[in-house]
């Protein structure tokens, strides 16, 4: 059975200015990420963290290398409705700045990936509430972002990223928006997560943030430059 739910191999990525000059931003990226494992993307700022992220979650795509999910080579899959099958069907993602609809409900807005699914309302509606019960904002359920803490919208976020039960989850700064105590409580659902044999890769900037990681990835100037980076005091 295929054990990495992520195999990297060789990838570049690189964005054009208008005037057709070359940016690279990815520079051989070689990465393997094991089912069920806890990674963190860490490194200096500009050095590709993001990038790779949204490389993994389909949302960019790569300019040279291979990229297999599950076992799958889709790096050179170009077509957008099945790059779209893929994210909602396999990944679910985190934001920092949360993404939510400002006019819809927590329960719609975590409803919303299974509605594109075709899912009934009812069906999608109750599971969306057992999501929120399983992070203690099921009171919430009837309130607009505006009305809910950072803490809450972040909650409201991750189960929305849960609603069609993807094994990966992406995470970029999950917590940077919030209070250190917020902060705290979401990665104690993202450990939750890890236990139930989700995929996890979170991008941050902090250490103790990082700490929840099985494993720490370091990135600089757009490549792995430690596959196990060991945290130092003075970080």
């Amino acid at each position: 059975m295929e054990k990495l739910a992520i195999h990297l191999k060789n990838v570049h990525k690189s964005y054009y200015l208008f005037n057709g000059e070359e940016v690279p931003v990815l520079n051989g990226i070689n990465l393997e990420i094991e089912k069920g494992e806890f990674v963190a993307l860490m490194g200096e700022s500009g050095g590709g963290k993001t990038t790779l992220l949204n490389i993994i979650g389909c949302l960019h795509s790569l300019t040279e290398g291979e990229y297999f999910l599950d076992g799958e080579n889709i790096g050179e899959v170009r077509d957008d409705y099945t790059l779209a099958f893929i994210r909602n069907k396999k990944m679910g993602f985190v934001f920092q700045q949360f993404n939510l609809f400002s006019r819809f409900t927590a329960l719609k807005n975590i409803a919303l990936p299974a509605l594109y699914s075709g899912e009934e309302k009812n069906i999608r509606e109750q599971r969306a509430i057992k999501l929120m019960k399983s992070v203690n904002i099921e009171d919430r359920a009837n309130h607009k972002p505006t009305e809910l803490s950072g803490g809450q919208q972040q909650r409201v976020s991750i189960c929305r990223s849960l609603i069609n039960n993807p094994d990966i989850i992406l995470a970029d700064e999950p917590t940077g928006a919030l209070d250190s105590k917020s902060g705290i409580e979401i990665m104690k659902i993202f450990t939750d997560l890890k236990k139930k044999n989700k995929t996890i890769i979170m991008v941050t900037h902090t250490a103790e943030v990082a700490k929840y990681a099985d494993r720490i990835i370091y990135l600089r100037d757009g490549k792995v430059v430690d596959n196990n980076y060991k945290l130092t005091s003075d970080y």
